[in-house]
């Protein structure tokens, strides 16, 4: 029988600051030696004292405003208490009953329908170290021994957790890739799932018959876009297949193993009494009076839906405009080629296509593209006025993507400064074109080319030999008449 899907989910978003929550190390730990990047407070060494990163907060909050929460004047930090080898205190510092934001919401769209998800609280915590379990095929499982990396521990999280809004993962994916695009926007997190700096709870239950939430089971372990959806109908396959079965739903913990395609359970799911939280003594409450937070406010780039909006007045498609706002420097140099001069529906689809393809192919992102947006407006205008044909301006686009050289230069190596080839050079390729295929020429002049392919051959000779510069219509009348067709 069919039953109503029920899914929350908690994202964590490690926050772009330089230090620790509470002490002055690093952040900056992938690819550091195991234990290096660690002090006496962030090991938990009996008499150190934590002291709050101010910029996590203004990052936290910042990341509250865009997700329209209240900003709370006054928040607390508590103990939440439990016993992992990856956590050196055997608590975490987090916040609980006073978080830093409540309420807010998030849009999404999902089959063309836009849905809003409701947000329960934003708060900030400590991450914790990190688990390494050697294991020869990379399974979850048959490690004969655990390490430990502190390097990771007390790193600054904010947890934004949502209502339980969502009712399918299609819905989940889409939140999350919302999510993860405003913190970008932000400069809150650079929210990369595969290094663990954007990681993922979720909740899902199946609803009873009478309407009420069945038993929520919670999944972790989902470490990108794909398998955060493969989980969650891997979850909702598992559920409905018991309660077919008559049996009953355990609320527990499971890890999604991504090789096999399956949940596993990891252990029975705890509630907050289980963590007996308790007031943080060591840490002041975060005040944060109305002013500064006018000044988070005044300070907040334009929003993601912002952006959107604004771009549909250039008379661009809901595609072209996902695509151009999914990254904020990749809009800014959008907008940079269209103040330029380029015409924004024309600038839309080199920047779509074609610097998109060149990004890719060079394995880079936007931030690292050598074509400045005045160099790419300016191309885009020469082959908007025909001096340059579409093939040959993207063939010059990719000089400049690889070279240090100026649009002009660029123009003058591919041989199309004196704009279309006409008249005799233009008769030149063509003759050219008619003596290396004699063969072809024969047919033609012999009445046999029925169906006008062999013609359709030497015209497509003609323009990959003139690089798109020759008119097509010209180049036809001047080959037939070359021919003396």
């Amino acid at each position: 029988m069919a039953r109503p899907i029920v899914i929350g989910l908690e994202v964590h978003l490690q926050l772009n600051t330089k230090t620790k929550l509470f002490c002055s190390c690093s952040t900056d730990y992938i690819g550091r030696t195991p234990n290096t990047n660690v002090c006496p407070i962030c090991l938990a060494v009996p008499g150190t004292l934590p002291l709050l990163n101010d910029s996590a907060v203004a990052l936290a909050s910042r990341m509250g405003i865009g997700l329209r929460c209240k900003i709370q004047n006054y928040s607390t930090f508590g103990r939440k208490n439990y016993f992992y080898a990856d956590l050196a205190k055997a608590y975490q510092i987090t916040q609980y009953e006073l978080p830093v934001a409540t309420g807010g919401y998030l849009e999404i769209e999902v089959n063309g329908e836009t849905k809003v998800v409701r947000l329960h609280h934003l708060h900030l915590e400590e991450d914790a170290g990190k688990l390494v379990h050697p294991t020869t095929d990379g399974r979850l499982t048959g490690a004969a021994y655990s390490l430990v990396d502190y390097n990771r521990g007390g790193v600054p999280l904010t947890e934004v957790v949502s209502e339980p809004d969502m009712s399918s993962p299609a819905e989940a994916k889409e939140y999350v890739s919302r999510l993860r695009q405003l913190a970008r926007y932000l400069d809150v997190s650079d929210g990369e799932m595969e290094s663990g700096s954007l990681r993922v709870d979720a909740n899902i239950s199946l609803s009873k018959p009478d309407g009420s939430l069945g038993t929520r089971v919670e999944i972790k372990n989902m470490n990108s876009f794909k398998s955060i959806e493969r989980a969650l109908e891997y979850e909702i396959s598992r559920q409905n297949k018991v309660l077919d079965s008559g049996g009953r739903i355990v609320q527990e913990t499971r890890l999604w193993d991504d090789a096999e395609g399956v949940t596993r359970s990891m252990r029975n799911k705890e509630t907050a009494s289980d963590y007996r939280y308790y007031p943080e003594m060591d840490l002041a409450p975060v005040v944060i009076d109305d002013s500064e937070i006018e000044d988070f406010r005044r300070r907040m780039p334009e929003l993601p839906w912002e952006k959107r909006e604004r771009f549909a007045a250039f008379g661009l498609t809901k595609e072209e405009i996902s695509i151009l706002t999914e990254q904020r420097e990749l809009a800014r140099y959008y907008e940079d080629v269209v103040s330029a001069g380029a015409p924004p529906a024309r600038a839309a689809n080199w920047v779509r296509m074609e610097v998109l393809r060149v990004l890719n192919e060079l394995g880079i992102d936007i931030t690292g593209f050598k074509v400045k947006p005045g160099a790419l407006a300016e191309l885009v205008k020469k082959v908007e006025a025909k001096e340059l044909s579409n093939t040959l301006g993207k063939e010059i686009l990719d000089v400049l993507a690889r070279e240090d050289i100026s649009l002009a230069d660029a123009v003058k190596r591919s041989g199309a400064s004196a704009g279309r080839l006409t008249g005799a050079s233009l008769d030149e390729i063509i003759k050219k074109i008619v003596s290396a295929n004699p063969d072809v020429v024969e047919t033609i002049k012999n009445g046999e080319d029925k169906k006008g392919g062999k013609i359709k051959f030497l015209q497509g000779l003609v323009m990959k030999e003139a690089r798109g510069q020759a008119d097509p219509k010209e180049a036809a009348e001047s080959l037939a008449k070359n021919l003396d067709l």
